[in-house]
């Protein structure tokens, strides 16, 4: 049986019920940035429930029905920005900690929102391996669940999947792309712009 949602609002690991789904479709809102298309689905209360990249809206859908199954609403598209969006156009322009305190809502279980809501609490400019985010929930010897949690993700850059690392430091499993976690931590200079970056895909990642 799949548990309650919950949000996280300014504190990283404030954890409340959020507001039942009920039949008001959920927006979606398609923004240029410098990686490509992103897709951002907004509730009725202007909450982040997903965002994704055009190239994996598939992926996107398919989690998102995994994470709410019967409760999930119709996805309507519209081309009224919301708030996330100048959030996300201050981000890219430099101003890392825009994203911070977006207010997000989440389904899934509740190892998932653990994880998640736990990725809050790497710093931009900040990597962490997987073991370390195990560690760091008291789940030391749940690094393959966390792996996985880590590629169930459904809101990518607010709860900031593409700073978990492998414990060789190289890039594992980013489910947007490597070549957009690579951008994502030269642009927050967790890695210097000229440091070729060590690529594995053996984990699935967001």
């Amino acid at each position: 049986m799949e548990s309650s949602p919950s949000t996280c609002s300014a504190a990283p690991f404030l954890v409340t019920p959020a507001t039942p789904t009920g039949q008001a479709p959920w927006l979606l809102f398609r923004m240029d940035t410098p990686l490509g298309q992103a897709l951002l689905v907004t509730d009725e209360q202007g909450r982040l429930r997903a965002l994704d990249w055009h190239d994996y809206e598939t992926r996107m859908r398919r989690l998102l029905a995994r994470q709410y199954r019967a409760s999930l609403p119709e996805l309507h598209e519209t081309r009224q920005a919301p708030d996330a969006h100048a959030a996300l156009l201050r981000y890219f322009g430099g101003a890392l900690h825009a994203l911070d305190n977006l207010p997000v809502a989440l389904g899934g279980t509740d190892f998932q929102r653990l994880v998640w809501l736990s990725l809050r609490a790497i710093p931009a400019g900040q990597t962490l391996s997987y073991g370390a985010l195990a560690q760091r929930i008291g789940r030391p010897a749940a690094v393959r669940a966390v792996g996985l949690a880590n590629g169930a993700n459904p809101i990518s850059l607010a709860l900031p999947c593409h700073r978990v690392i492998g414990s060789n430091a190289s890039l594992t499993g980013y489910g947007g792309g490597l070549h957009r976690k690579q951008w994502l931590l030269q642009h927050e200079h967790a890695w210097p712009g000229h440091q070729a970056l060590p690529l594995n895909g053996t984990l699935p990642g967001f």
